[in-house]
């Protein structure tokens, strides 16, 4: 034990490093107000590809943001080296708010649900009529998240050389979905002036079982390529050659598209199936004589009356309940 003399003073006394630091921890934020805006490109394991002006950035997320996630679409604040050299890393100080969120579940009891992408304004599902068949049960399903996340769906069907298409059209005729109907040649000719007319000016999200043709699609759109795969002859499966989401500019600042991987389901967990009916103005005022809670395809729902005093067509109210119950059927039926 050290033992002092009998006029000690500061200088005899011994304190102790703190090895965190004598800086007191505040909650405070910094407000960042110099932070550049930019647009998130690609997530790749904590790290995220920004466009800022021109340049395209690597960044990570801030410890201040918390558990707060950016996702592909996001406009956010980044700090820090924003030159795009080589091993150069900046920070993403804030997300930006959402205009649109679209969200996904594994399957329909997993109450995790995942955002695919954000400030998109239009959904494109795409589907081939044959190699491999067509999912209605899967598009039902995308077209329900499109509706409750205020995206606009554009059907996208491919290879009309290898089947007909207004089979799969009929089905949808009551809902008024847009659509483009393009053949296997001309994707790879690069001749898809169709498509591109229903993309002008918007950021749309392109989402689509395995082997479709999604990621060909999205080539022929943009000077950018990403790798595509094969169908298996046997199975009718493709390969998952898109492993993550990623925005792509169409030539001429004409918008974005935004390229996510294939999927073999589409869980609707996080779905408030009251929300769908804003999707459909013809029904939507009829509901407000429906009992509390009205699933809409029981007794005593008042939209079976609404149709038939003639307000919306029943055709319309079929798609409604067909898309309302997706949720209740497998995907594959």
């Amino acid at each position: 034990m050290r033992r002092y003399g009998k006029n000690p003073d500061e200088d005899d006394v011994r304190v102790r490093p703190n090895p965190k630091g004598n800086r007191p921890r505040t909650s405070i934020r910094p407000k960042h107000e110099d932070a550049a805006e930019g647009m998130v490109l690609t997530v790749d394991r904590g790290r995220l590809t920004v466009l800022v002006d021109d340049r395209e950035i690597t960044a990570m997320k801030a410890r201040e943001l918390g558990r707060k996630s950016a996702v592909v679409g996001d406009r956010v604040a980044v700090v820090g080296d924003l030159s795009g050299a080589k091993d150069t890393l900046a920070r993403i100080v804030r997300v930006e708010e959402r205009s649109s969120v679209l969200r996904r579940t594994a399957d329909d009891t997993d109450p995790y649900e995942r955002v695919v992408v954000a400030n998109a304004d239009q959904l494109a599902i795409v589907a081939a009529l044959a190699d491999p068949e067509p999912r209605p049960r899967l598009i039902d399903r995308c077209l329900v998240a499109a509706f409750d996340a205020g995206l606009d769906p554009l059907l996208v069907l491919t290879k009309s050389d290898l089947a007909p298409a207004e089979p799969l059209l009929e089905t949808y005729g009551a809902l008024d979905v847009a659509h483009v109907v393009t053949k296997k040649e001309d994707l790879l000719a690069g001749e898809v002036e169709a498509v591109r007319e229903r993309l002008a000016g918007r950021t749309t999200a392109f989402v689509g079982h395995s082997g479709v043709g999604k990621t060909t699609l999205v080539n022929a759109l943009v000077e950018r390529q990403r790798l595509t795969g094969v169908v298996n002859a046997v199975t009718g499966r493709g390969r998952h050659t898109t492993v993550s989401a990623l925005a792509l500019p169409l030539p001429g600042d004409a918008g974005w598209v935004i390229d996510t991987p294939g999927v073999r389901s589409f869980g609707l967990a996080h779905i408030d199936p009251s929300r769908v009916i804003h999707a459909f103005p013809d029904l939507e005022p009829g509901t407000a004589g429906c009992p509390r809670a009205c699933s809409h395809d029981e007794p005593d729902c008042a939209l079976d009356a609404w149709v038939a005093e003639g307000h919306a067509e029943p055709a319309r109210l079929d798609s409604l309940r067909r898309l309302l119950s997706t949720r209740e059927r497998r995907e594959g039926d």
